[in-house]
């Protein structure tokens, strides 16, 4: 805590010991909801970013050794105390990230669950025998921790990314080293101290707090690290994917989307609106899964725009621990002019607004578009803000060559009562994920999540995990 300004002030987490930054500086953390200072967190160089990766380095040896039993009662011990702790996890949310309270409780229990199920990747690191030609020959695989994992996670769900891809990672046997969101370290540093808590040996986990534009490349191209996974934007992850190639660093990105939606005609509207408005308002639409298009057929089209326009006009922006409020603050000023500027150009250029446009504080209500064509920015880019477009569609066929027309490749979804056309889309989606007559925005620990193209490369999850955290080793034995 700062005696002078009665803030608190953010160490990194290095080695198992609270250390500030090498040169003494800190940044400013703002809280979104009204500009104001949340805490300050020490700025990270690269030479703090090398003592992290020094310190996980170290501790591999001997942590790949551990007993499953003994990871896996580290991880949950991790969730117990979590719960322990749930109102500061919970206030950190609201308070660092403009996290209305429904989507805090919603990602502080999937944080639980990501945890329970990393608890269970520690028994089923296995491997198989395999037949072999030669005569009194044992053949085998065994599967193997890589070595230091770099994990790089974003503002607006560091709970759900926190748990899942460290407590997977430490489940295998991999020591870790994470750089958050400049935008949410408070929340990661609490999670460091919950992970000491639990028992998590000395330099397994190391968190170093700062710019990524100014230490992330310092993280990544470390021959000492063996094992890369980043979620942000596609111009970022094309930045790592090259220098992990350059390197033959293994790499996981979780990028953006463009995501799209179909509805078509014999949909059942009533269950598919309030999904269909939780897929793009939910946390202010800042999630990479939000579905920014809507491809609805003609005969429901109309009804389609008014039910929606008006569930938009309707939904919270009250107090952020009010149950009821649904929009977010917008993260940043940089990101709230990138939301205005997507509206601003549409309108100027023909679009026509629905709903929504305008903006409450830092605060923009949930916006709907028709009339958006190719020449406006947001027809093809990721606004991240609670907009969306509405185009119709005169059959499925064309809804799928639209959903397909982008360079993202993240989520998808369908709301039809047809079968063949739901598998069709299910198989023809050019996403990495697909949901039949259910939301963009959905997620579980176990299944593969992640997307293509632009979408990013591989997947998350425990299975997908397992394959990309480890290494299978060949080995024989002639008997």
């Amino acid at each position: 805590m700062d005696a002078k300004t009665h803030t608190l002030t953010l160490q990194h987490w290095i080695g198992g010991d609270w250390v500030d930054a090498n040169s003494g500086e800190t940044f400013e953390v703002i809280n979104p909801i009204d500009d104001s200072l949340y805490c300050h967190a020490a700025r990270g160089t690269s030479d703090d970013m090398q003592k992290a990766i020094k310190a996980a380095r170290a501790a591999f040896p001997g942590f790949k050794e551990t007993l499953p039993k003994e990871r896996e009662r580290w991880l949950l011990r991790v969730a117990e105390i979590m719960e322990v702790r749930k109102d500061e996890l919970i206030d950190c949310l609201i308070d660092e990230i403009g996290s209305p309270i429904g989507k805090a409780n919603f990602e502080f229990d999937k944080g639980l669950t990501m945890l329970r199920a990393a608890a269970g990747m520690c028994r089923n690191m296995r491997g198989e025998t395999i037949p072999s030609d030669a005569p009194g020959k044992f053949s085998m695989s065994i599967r193997e921790p890589l070595g230091v994992v770099a994990i790089i996670t974003p503002f607006n769900v560091p709970l759900i990314k926190t748990t899942r891809l460290i407590a997977n990672a430490l489940a295998l046997g991999n020591t870790v080293v994470h750089l958050p969101s400049e935008m949410a370290p408070h929340l990661t540093i609490l999670m460091a101290d919950i992970f000491n808590e639990a028992g998590i040996p000395a330099g397994a986990y190391n968190v170093v707090t700062g710019m990524g534009h100014e230490i992330g490349d310092s993280l990544t191209s470390n021959p000492d690290v063996d094992f890369v996974s980043f979620t942000g934007s596609s111009v970022v992850g094309q930045h790592i994917n090259e220098i992990c190639a350059k390197n033959k660093t293994p790499v996981t990105l979780e990028l953006g989307g463009k995501s799209p939606t179909i509805v078509l005609a014999d949909a059942d509207l009533e269950k598919a609106m309030p999904l269909a408005a939780r897929s793009i308002f939910m946390f202010g639409g800042q999630l990479c899964i939000g579905s920014s298009r809507f491809y609805v057929e003609r005969p429901v089209y109309d009804e389609f725009v008014k039910r929606f326009s008006m569930i938009a006009s309707k939904v919270s922006m009250g107090d952020l621990r009010d149950p009821n409020t649904v929009v977010a603050p917008i993260i940043s000023q940089r990101q709230r002019d990138r939301v205005r500027t997507h509206i601003e150009d549409a309108v100027k250029k023909g679009a026509t607004v629905a709903a929504g446009g305008e903006w409450e504080g830092n605060r923009c209500q949930p916006t709907i578009l028709t009339g958006v064509s190719e020449e406006m920015t947001l027809c093809r880019e990721e606004t991240f803000g609670p907009v969306t477009s509405i185009y119709p569609i005169d059959s499925y066929e064309e809804g799928l060559e639209k959903a397909n027309d982008t360079e993202y490749g993240l989520s998808s979804a369908i709301f039809t009562q047809d079968i063949n056309k739901a598998m069709h889309f299910a198989k023809n989606s050019g996403a990495g994920m697909c949901h039949i007559n259910g939301p963009t925005v959905h997620d579980e620990a176990h299944v593969p999540f992640g997307g293509n193209g632009e979408s990013g490369v591989g997947r998350e999850g425990t299975d997908a995990d397992m394959e990309a955290m480890t290494t299978l080793k060949w080995v024989t034995v002639q008997l």
